[in-house]
């Protein structure tokens, strides 16, 4: 996924959990934390009023899925109980129903973390069988890292959200890329701060996490925070060296801080090792027309239209270029192809004006262009001065025509 930075096509670069080669799910448990439901906060108030031995447990947060065609089991709630009671029993562990098809639940007085993990397992096992469904499972033991017994709970729906990238029977247990995960759907709800502590976090757990690294510096560059931003894609560098999207969030910096000349040489270096990412294509064609180097800039705009045949900005690109080389109808091309993508472009709705005014074309379309141009941007000098050029051609016209049709 990319992100939104200094124009509509100007992007960050990171590696998002949506897009990933699984499928991310439908629905994330994780935003029980941000909605604090009632079972939510009654789970938590029993974590730390049960006394539990030894001070250590596992927690893990259940799902059932069906069929959507299927009714919901009207004896799910019954039927988790039954199976809770059958492994352990309440001097051993606790349950929460989070809602119809969701669960919680903690259990101690185990010899081994292993020994736990299998014993959940086998409780997810039975579950299934007995209600012929699929069971989705996230765990997270106490004590890890520096979490609190709540903090314990809440990375169980971290670590379910993760295990539904896997599929709907499966289970995974909560480490740094759960965090990943929950950090990434923080940032698509726009909670950076919250999504910054999240990858924080993560790289507290593994400090060498390139992915987490590059992440979080996206957070901090969308939020104005750069020299942090560019603290932390100098780290994934180091970690990661070869790792194009971070070489070219590093271009994305030197070219925010006006440096195109060092912002070139790290978008070079990312198309060296990937000529495959539009944002580099893009970028990079951009700061060359910018610089004057069209003849530079045009392989990269092509590739980037090429790559993704969507992008308004590739077109008018290189729709600009052709009418700075006097290539006036392959530029009224490309301006054609910005417009009916981005028909609020008036960059290109002017280019394409002036590519038929040049031509001595299509003057009345060419009006109706340009008009639409200075419409959308009506202080733009450029476009004014062409759209009065055009009108006075249209003027020059008209007199010939008129003796004509009196003689």
């Amino acid at each position: 996924m990319t992100i939104k930075f200094s124009s509509k096509e100007i992007h960050f670069l990171r590696s998002d959990s949506d897009d990933a080669n699984f499928n991310p799910p439908e629905r994330y448990f994780s935003d029980l934390l941000l909605d604090r439901t009632e079972p939510v906060k009654n789970f938590e108030e029993r974590l730390l009023k049960t006394d539990i031995p030894q001070d250590n447990f596992l927690c893990a947060a259940l799902h059932l899925t069906q069929d959507q065609t299927e009714d919901i089991p009207e004896n799910v709630n019954d039927a988790f109980e039954a199976t809770f009671n059958a492994f352990l029993d309440k001097e051993r562990g606790i349950w929460e129903s989070l809602d119809e098809t969701s669960f919680v639940l903690a259990f101690w007085d185990y010899n081994s973390e292993e020994k736990a993990f299998d014993l959940l397992v086998s409780l997810k096992e039975k579950l299934a069988t007995t209600l012929k469904a699929d069971i989705l499972a996230g765990v997270c033991f106490f004590p890890f890292h520096n979490f609190s017994k709540p903090q314990t709970f809440s990375n169980a729906l971290k670590a379910i959200d993760h295990a539904a990238f896997f599929g709907p029977n499966t289970h995974h247990r909560f480490d740094a890329t759960s965090l990943n995960i929950c950090a990434d759907r923080l940032y698509q709800l726009g909670q950076y701060k919250n999504a910054i502590i999240e990858y924080e976090t993560g790289l507290e757990i593994e400090p060498r996490n390139a992915n987490l690294m590059n992440s979080l510096g996206v957070c901090f560059g969308i939020s104005g925070q750069l020299d942090k931003a560019k603290e932390q894609f100098k780290n994934a560098a180091i970690a990661a060296p070869k790792e194009p999207m971070v070489i070219y969030n590093i271009g994305l910096l030197q070219n925010i801080d006006d440096q195109p000349d060092k912002a070139v040489i790290y978008l070079r270096k990312a198309h060296g090792v990937d000529p495959n990412v539009f944002e580099v294509e893009l970028l990079l064609g951009q700061i060359l027309h910018k610089k004057g180097s069209d003849d530079q800039a045009l392989p990269y705009l092509e590739k980037a239209a090429q790559l993704n045949p969507q992008s308004a900005l590739a077109f008018r690109l290189l729709g600009e270029i052709y009418l700075d080389k006097a290539l006036f109808q392959k530029a009224a091309q490309q301006f054609n192809t910005a417009i009916k993508l981005n028909p609020a472009d008036a960059i290109s709705l002017s280019g394409y004006a002036q590519s038929w005014s040049l031509q001595e074309k299509n003057l009345k379309i060419a009006l109706s262009f340009a008009t639409n141009s200075v419409a959308l941007d009506p202080d733009n000098p450029l476009f004014r001065g062409r759209l009065k050029e055009i009108q006075g051609k249209i003027d020059l016209l008209q007199p010939k025509k008129d003796n004509i049709k009196t003689a």
